[in-house]
This record gives structure tokens, sequence and C-alpha cells, in this order.
């Protein structure tokens, strides 16, 4: 673990508290976590990478918990989409090394455009459940969805948790609250396949790793209560400016690359 001070440890132990309460909310804790990890002398951007996934994980993996206590989500749309988002984070992460992220930035940024957009457009999109498709239909998209993202998220990686909420409330008619919680569960698993690809290759910093993922856990335990309490309204207004966040960073990094 790299020697810090304990002012330099007390700013990430906040940063990972706020990625788990953001991450538990609405998804998109990466923009706050990863940054920090980036700053920490010594840590190469891989090491960074892999080391906020093992936050990360701790922190979805209680959020997860906490909203299936609480929300009940559809774990027939929720088990087989986390299942192909695995397999497809563990695909991304493999060629991570093999295209160069740069490509991709427009298109994301063009991404973030149109659900910023989309969700401003129709302030009452998320406030209920309205199922668009039957059943049959509605797992083959989720599944689809989930091996889209979960590529995604091994292979890049920022508002995977954010991309994940608005599919399932623009594509397949959740609220926002169920939304939330699903994406958790998938989102858990994205994480679990990019460790897949980054434990055996020696990248994780274990110590602080294991440190923040415990600020995350208590992040995301009471994010995750904060969303159920306030309802899908208030998950609405966070994505807006979590989707922001993320469009802001994007075009930074474009004009400075």
């Amino acid at each position: 673990m790299p020697e810090l001070d304990a002012a330099a440890l007390l700013l990430l132990l906040l940063a990972g508290f706020a990625a788990g309460w953001v991450d538990a909310v609405v998804g998109g804790g990466g923009l706050i976590q990863l940054p920090a990890l980036l700053l920490v002398p010594g840590l190469t951007p891989l090491n960074a990478l892999a080391t906020n996934k093992v936050g990360s994980i701790m922190g979805t993996t209680t959020s997860a918990v906490t909203y299936y206590r609480r929300v009940h989500p559809d774990l027939r749309t929720a088990v087989p989409m986390a299942v192909v988002a695995l397999f497809g984070a563990v695909g991304g992460a493999a060629l991570a090394a093999q295209i160069p992220a740069g490509l991709f930035r427009p298109i994301i940024v063009a991404a973030c455009v149109a659900v910023l957009a989309w969700t401003v457009a129709r302030p009452t999109a998320g406030l209920e459940t309205v199922h668009r498709f039957g059943q049959r239909r509605h797992r083959a998209l989720a599944v689809l969805l989930g091996a889209l993202i979960g590529t995604y998220d091994g292979l890049l990686g920022p508002g995977t948790g954010s991309f994940l909420v608005i599919s399932l409330v623009g594509v397949l008619g959740y609220a926002f609250v169920p939304a939330s919680a699903i994406a958790k569960i998938v989102n858990m698993a994205t994480n679990a396949g990019a460790l897949l690809f980054f434990i055996p290759g020696g990248h994780v910093v274990w110590g602080l790793g294991l440190a923040m993922g415990a600020a995350n856990m208590l992040g995301g335990y009471v994010g995750a209560r904060t969303a159920v309490a306030r309802g899908s309204r208030f998950v609405r207004v966070v994505f807006i400016v979590v989707v922001t966040a993320l469009l802001a960073r994007l075009v930074r990094d474009m004009a400075f690359a």
C-alpha cells in the first residue's frame, strides 16, 4: 500500500464514501473514486483502475443487498442480465489493451447528450414502472443490454451505473428506484468480471482497495436507503446531475487529450 499521511487517507476515504452514495442512488461513483485514486503517488493508471473495482464491488454489493431487502427488485430480469454482463466485462477488460479509448469518447459523449436530453424532455419518465414488452422480449432485451453495458464497463467504465439505470428506465419501462436496484445487481457482476481480469495480473493494491471499499460500503448503504426513502423523483434529479458531470468530464478529457 502506498505511504499516505492521515489527511490524504481521510480524503480518499471521503471519496470512497461519496462514490458509494452516488453509485447506490443512480450510478456514476467512479467519477469520484477513480480520479481520487489517480492522484495517489506511485499508483499507475492500471493499479488505480483495478483498485477502484475492489472498492466499487464492495459498495455495489452492500447497496444491492440493501435494495433487495427494501425494494425486492425483479430478479427474473436482474440475474440473467447480471450473468451476461459479467462475461461482457471480462471480454471488455481484455479488449481494453487492444483498442484506444479515444476512439470511443465521441460516441460516449453523444450518448450522454442523448440520455440527458431524453431525461429532461420527459419529466414523468421513470416515476412509475410500466413495462413496455411481454416477458420474453423484455428478458431478451435485458440480456442484450447487460451484454453491451457489461462490455463497456470492462473496456472503459465511466458512467456504467448511469447507463444501466437509463436503459432500464428508457427501454424496459422501470421507475428509477427499481431500476437503480436492478442496476446495482448488474453492476456488482460487471465489477466482478473486471476483477477476474485484474486480480491474476497483480494490479490490485489490496490495502488501499479494502480501505476505500469499507468507506464505499457505508456510502452504498446510506445511498440505497436515501433513494428508497426519497423515491424516484429524487433519483431522477441525482441522475441528471451525475450524467451532466460525466458529460463535462468526457468533454474535458477530449479537449486535453
